[in-house]
């Protein structure tokens, strides 16, 4: 890879053909990304992200940023901990997936959701706004992700959290073979009950393309994060990073 070029699954773009690509992979998929992401983890998705909202602290009335919010199961999910004196920050790139999440959550009478259409390179936020911030499967899709982290470096407080809860690498081969076999059926689940296999597909080369989990964790000590730590989930399908703002 060039020093001017980003990864979009298999191939080497431009970054801002980076970002048009991966909006119109979402673009595709957002009426049907929650079905597709209970075939695809059997379910376990959902309780891996319980695990990450346990693992955020967060307390009555702080603010937290859920950052590739997407389709608002996780704000769904930290909005009952803030609270109605609280805050989430529901932040995403794409419109139609905030849409699908702003539909759901008003539907639900949940209201202490804000929504916020940006990139994650590019937070419009004031430094110094939120006690916590979260990425649940979001983190592959970033531009770059070395300025996401320092962007949410900034935003955080002092002894902020951050979470990271995304696809991984398992140690065990055996696992792993087993894991990509599995993988390879998912463009053809996708062209069956979404009708498109394409964004599937980028999805499979997405997760071969992701660092490691130690060299996740080195990004994020390198952005200034502090007691940094990896927890792998399912043998290491999947991992949650954190890590302190100093």
């Amino acid at each position: 890879m060039t020093d001017n070029t980003v990864s979009f699954g298999r191939r080497n773009v431009a970054p801002d053909e980076k970002t048009r690509l991966v909006q119109g992979v979402f673009d595709r998929v957002a009426a049907r990304y929650d079905v597709m992401n209970d075939i695809m983890s059997f379910g376990t998705h959902r309780l891996f992200k319980r695990m990450l909202v346990e693992r955020t602290g967060l307390r009555e009335g702080q603010y937290v940023l859920d950052l590739a919010g997407g389709t608002g199961d996780m704000a769904a999910l930290l909005a009952p901990v803030v609270g109605e004196h609280g805050l989430v920050a529901l932040t995403d790139l794409n419109g139609d997936m905030m849409q699908v999440g702003r539909d759901r959550l008003l539907d639900d009478g949940v209201a202490c959701v804000q929504f916020c259409r940006a990139p994650a390179e590019r937070l419009p936020f004031a430094s110094d706004s939120f006690h916590c911030a979260v990425i649940s499967f979001g983190l592959r899709n970033f531009t770059s992700k070395e300025t996401a982290f320092a962007e949410l470096a900034r935003v955080l407080k002092p002894g902020g959290r951050l979470l990271v809860l995304e696809f991984a690498k398992p140690d065990d081969a055996t696992l792993g073979s087993l894991y990509k076999g599995f993988q390879a059926l998912w463009p053809g689940i996708g062209k069956a009950l979404v009708g498109d296999a394409e964004p599937y597909r980028y999805l499979v080369e997405s997760i071969e393309k992701h660092p490691k989990q130690k060299a996740l964790a080195l990004m994020m000590r390198d952005a200034g994060f502090i007691d940094v730590a990896y927890h792998d989930l399912l043998g290491g399908v999947a991992a949650i990073h954190e890590g302190v703002s100093p």
